[in-house]
Order: C-alpha cells, then sequence, then structure tokens
C-alpha cells in the first residue's frame, strides 16, 4: 500500500512539474517536449530521481495510446479548408518525403555506426517522420499565425506522415528478425493494404461517429467520452483488420472535427486536455527509460546523422516532393527547416527493442540523441525561421476573438464571439450606427466597467464604443469573419506585422480591372497579363492564392489581404520606398 501511495505522489509531482514547465517554454521559447524529456531523465536511474526502469512493453503500449489520443485530437483541429492548399503538397511529403529522407539517413547510419545497408534503412525509418505539432505549440506560444499554405502544408503532412514511418520501420524490423537481407515486392502490397485499410476505416469509421453522437442522448459529460471511445475502437479494429490503425485515426477526427456536433465545444476541449495529458506521460516515460551514460559513447556519430537528416534529407525530400507545386524557395526552405523530430521516432526504436534484434539499443539510443538534437537545434529556432523567411501574417481579430460554438439545428453553424474593443480599432469611439454588421449577425450584449449594458439597436444606434468594451456578437462562422475590418487591432503585434506595413497603405478590390490598375499606376505587363480582374492576376500567379501572397509588379506589390472561401477579396498595394515617401498630394488616387 505504501508503494502505491508513493507511486501516486511521484506521478502527480511529475505531472506539476510539467505543467508549471509550460510557462519557461513559453518565456524562453523552448519546445515543451524537450522539457518532458529532460524531467523524465533527472527522474530517471542516472538523474536526483534515481529510478531504475526498463519496461520497454508497458512503454509501448503507453506511447500508442498517447499516438492515438494525439492523433485524433490533430484530426478534430484540422480545419478541412485548409486541404485546398495543403493536401496533395502535405501527402507528397507524407509518403515519398518520408521514404527520401529514411533513404538517405539510413545511408548516413550505415557509413557513421557501420551497419548492414538494411540495418542503416532502419534507423532512417525511425527518424523519418516529423512532429510539426511540436512546431505548432512553439508557434501559438509566441502568438505567431504563418500563411495559409505553410501551415496547412505542415499540419496535414505532422498527422499523415506518421503511418509511412510506422510501416517502413515494421517491415524492416520484420525482415531483420526473419534473417533475410532483400526487399520484395511483399512490402508494396502490404503498404497498399495498410494504407487503403486505414483509409476506408478511418473516414468511415469517423463519419458513423459523428453520426452517433448527434442522434444519442447522453448527459453532456459523456459526448467526449464517447467520441474518445470512438477513437479507440476506430484504431483497434483497423489495426485487427490488417490496416493503418493510425491513419485511421487521423482521419476519423478529421471526419469528425468537421462535421456538426453536440457538444462539440466540449469534446475539442476534452481532447485537446487529453492530448497535453498524453504528450507528458509519453514524454516522461520515455525519459525514464533512457540512461544518459549510455548514449554518450554514440553522441558524434548521431551528432554526425542528425547533420546529414537536417541539412541534407529533409531539404532533399522537401524539394523534390513540392517541385510539382508552386511553393516560394522561402517556403520550401522553412518547410525543410520544420522537420522536427519528437515523439514517434523514439515509439519507433521501440520496435527492434520489442523484436529482440541484436542492435536495439543501439538503435534506441541513436534515436533518442537525434530527437534531443533536433528539438534543441530546430525547435528552438522555429520563430526565428519563420521571420527569417518572412512567412507570418497578421492574425485576424476573428482569430484573436473568444469563440463559443453553439447547440443548433443540423446543417447550422453558430457561434458567439467576444472582442475586445482596443485603443487602435477601427471600431474605436464610432457609433453603433456606423459598424456595419454583416447580414446575419447580431448584437447579444455589451459589457462596459464590469456591467453588462442593455442595448436596443433602434434606440441606442448612437451609442458609442470605448476603450476596454468587451462586445458579443451572434452569427455564423464565415459571417463572423467579416468583423475583422472593425475589431482588428494592431497594438498587441509586432511593428512588422501591423496591418498597414504588412499589406500597404491602400486597400484594393479585389474585383477592380487589371488593365485599370496598370494605367493608373504605370505598370509595365504584358495585355495577357492584363485581362481581367486583379483576382484573376493574382490566380494565375499563384495556383491556390492565400492571405500574404506577394505579387510584385514594377514599383508596386500585391498582397493578398482577405480571402472569402476560395475568392480573393481584398488586396493591399504597397507601394516601393521612393513613392512612400512622397508627399500625399504626389500620390496615385486610391482606387
Amino acid at each position: 500500500m505504501d508503494f502505491t501511495n508513493q507511486l501516486i505522489l511521484l506521478i502527480g509531482v511529475l505531472f506539476l512539474i510539467s505543467v508549471l514547465a509550460s510557462t519557461i517554454s513559453t518565456r524562453f521559447g523552448l519546445p515543451l517536449l524537450l522539457v518532458f524529456l529532460a524531467l523524465g531523465m533527472l527522474a530517471g536511474e542516472d538523474g536526483p530521481g534515481g529510478i531504475r526502469f526498463d519496461d520497454v512493453q508497458t512503454t509501448y503500449m503507453i506511447g500508442t495510446v498517447a499516438l492515438v489520443v494525439i492523433l485524433f485530437n490533430g484530426g478534430l483541429c484540422t480545419e478541412i479548408g485548409s486541404f485546398r492548399v495543403g493536401l496533395w503538397p502535405a501527402l507528397w511529403l507524407a509518403t515519398v518525403g518520408v521514404v527520401v529522407t529514411a533513404g538517405l539517413t539510413g545511408l548516413a547510419a550505415m557509413w557513421f555506426l557501420d551497419l548492414h545497408w538494411l540495418e542503416g534503412l532502419l534507423v532512417g525509418a525511425i527518424v523519418g517522420s516529423t512532429d510539426a505539432a511540436a512546431v505548432f505549440s512553439i508557434l501559438h506560444s509566441h502568438g505567431l499565425r504563418l500563411k495559409q499554405r505553410v501551415d496547412a502544408t505542415l499540419q496535414i503532412e505532422s498527422g499523415a506522415n506518421d503511418p509511412m514511418a510506422i510501416f517502413l520501420t515494421v517491415a524492416l524490423v520484420e525482415l531483420l528478425a526473419a534473417g533475410r537481407g532483400d526487399l520484395d515486392w511483399a512490402v508494396a502490397l502490404t503498404f497498399v493494404q495498410q494504407m487503403g485499410v486505414g483509409a476506408a476505416i478511418g473516414a468511415g469509421g469517423g463519419r458513423a461517429l459523428a453520426w452517433l453522437i448527434n442522434r444519442v442522448a447522453l448527459n453532456a459529460g459523456l459526448y467526449p467520452l464517447l467520441a474518445f471511445s470512438g477513437a479507440l475502437l476506430i484504431f483497434g479494429a483497423t489495426a485487427v483488420a490488417g490496416g493503418s490503425g493510425y491513419l485511421a485515426v487521423y482521419l476519423a477526427g478529421i471526419a469528425l472535427g468537421n462535421r456538426p456536433l453536440r457538444n462539440a465545444d466540449d469534446i475539442r476541449r476534452f481532447h485537446d486536455g487529453m492530448a497535453w495529458l498524453s504528450q507528458i506521460g509519453m514524454f516522461l516515460i520515455l525519459g525514464l527509460l533512457i540512461t544518459p551514460h549510455q548514449i554518450v559513447p554514440l553522441a558524434a556519430p548521431s551528432l554526425l546523422i542528425a547533420g546529414v537528416l537536417i541539412l541534407i534529407a529533409r531539404p532533399a525530400a522537401v524539394a523534390l516532393c513540392l517541385l510539382p507545386f508552386r511553393f516560394a524557395w522561402r517556403e520550401q526552405a522553412f518547410i525543410a527547416w520544420v522537420g522536427l523530430r519528437g515523439a514517434v521516432p523514439i515509439i519507433l526504436a521501440l520496435f527492434p527493442w520489442l523484436a529482440g534484434l541484436e542492435n536495439f539499443r543501439l538503435y534506441f539510443n541513436v534515436a533518442f540523441f537525434m530527437v534531443l538534437l533536433s528539438l534543441v537545434i530546430q525547435g528552438w529556432t522555429v520563430a526565428w525561421a519563420s521571420r527569417l523567411f518572412k512567412l507570418q501574417v497578421p492574425p485576424s481579430a476573428s482569430a484573436l476573438a473568444r469563440r463559443l460554438r453553439l447547440e443548433a439545428p443540423e446543417g447550422l453553424d453558430y457561434e458567439l464571439l467576444s472582442y475586445r474593443v482596443t485603443g487602435d480599432s477601427p471600431a474605436m469611439g464610432r457609433a453603433w450606427a456606423d459598424v456595419e454588421l454583416p447580414e446575419g449577425v447580431r448584437l447579444v450584449g455589451l459589457i462596459r466597467d464590469g456591467r453588462m449594458i442593455d442595448i436596443d439597436i433602434d434606440i441606442d444606434s448612437d451609442l458609442r464604443l470605448q476603450a476596454d468594451d468587451h462586445v458579443f456578437l451572434l452569427g455564423r462562422a464565415n459571417d463572423l469573419a467579416l468583423l475583422d475590418p472593425w475589431f482588428a487591432a494592431s497594438e498587441r503585434l509586432p511593428e512588422y506585422l501591423e496591418p498597414s506595413r504588412f499589406f500597404g497603405e491602400l486597400v484594393l478590390n479585389a474585383e477592380a480591372s487589371m488593365a485599370d490598375l496598370t494605367l493608373l499606376y504605370g505598370l509595365h505587363l504584358d495585355p495577357e497579363a492584363t485581362a481581367g480582374t486583379l483576382e484573376d492576376y493574382l490566380n494565375r500567379r499563384f495556383d491556390h492564392p492565400v492571405v500574404g501572397d506577394r505579387a510584385r509588379v514594377g514599383r508596386v506589390e500585391f498582397v493578398v489581404r482577405e480571402m472569402r472561401g476560395r475568392r480573393i477579396a481584398k488586396v493591399g498595394l504597397r507601394l516601393n520606398v521612393a513613392e512612400r515617401t512622397k508627399p500625399k498630394s504626389e500620390r496615385p488616387p486610391r482606387a
């Protein structure tokens, strides 16, 4: 009994410290995963905790469940709209990219560790997948927002590349365990089976789970548990059927998260918390499993292999996979640098251990050391790299607002938004009669100085908004995004992300005639380029335009400022430095 109580106390202390350590991560830009790993190592046999732990079977079970939870939550948080700009590039990175990365890294491992070529490929497969979820936690802790094309590609890749790495690792472990030294077509057939079964059960299971949640009447607190149990069921059923359970559970999360659901916010908050719990628990136990003094002799070759992975293998894979797509070099460079390694490689390094391969300790220690290097080198520089490659965009006001999705009849997507009026919000000092609300959006209430003010739009239309007012508005999600021009504020943003500096001084309608703009601003373009509207011109420049895309023409630069679905709505116009320093009377009129 005393041992049980002491174990509970220890677990509570470790989790409490891990949660509080997030403040350190936010302040110094340190990847949280690295903090969790460090705490586990400090509690281990080489640290002050002195805990001796080598139960690889328990570690594998906990790691598998944790990955299921993390991937399912990743699917829940993936907006289907991001597939428009990121699906195909991400799929190439998640399949061909993983193979290329594993192959080049495997060659380096074979050379620097003096291994058989299959053993080298196994090391490459173990560290072949990225953990972009760690990247987004770092970016979000800094309040950074990436261009949608880059953000969507990384987000989809992070959820879709794990099944490929797992498949390669399992296939190579089975070959080595059977004493075989070559590959055959059976591996390709197994891959098709794993991906096909996983995709079918995942997509179908997610839809079925959404249908069940909307049809069954339960206590509100049970809906998140219903979704959680459904995720475990889909993973287990897919694995038993010979498919990739990891792919299935990620697709199930996407199918579930992009449908109207009962208690949708409760389900998302619950799984977000469970994902954090899973990451903390998984990295703590992985930190306990590692013995630091055993990885020191492997530091030099591991550093060399990590250098090949970061500087050669990942960039080569990104360049090859994004070749068919029109990604700017800055976007490719950032995606290549953000090949951050995290939980999956360490879990995959347990497979040779469980299979009893001869060099299982070597694989595990090398993978662990490479993950540490990746978290330190790449994880600590993600925010810096996003600024270096100029891939940040100003956050929208609706993204900064507090959102609450409301229960509504099926097919209706209503949300309640809370905006805080700041000193430089365009709505500041305006009367309600001057604030143009989109059709279908209604004012629900206004809180001023801690008191709710009852407002009748017809009677109180001259009521003026003040700083620190909290405005509550009800409407559909797509309509609420149109409120940004009124409630956007730049005082929280660094200077280079201020809308007027980022998008330019002038705001143009995307339906403006390109021929008229060419004449007005003295641009030199071919007649074919001036055909149609400004939107047509930008669509010809970019396959799938996103906010922040820039097209420079002579002395001016057009910047996509606002998207409505797949259409460009507003475009910013930046004049060159010489032009912007002219007196206002000498500037061209606003289009």
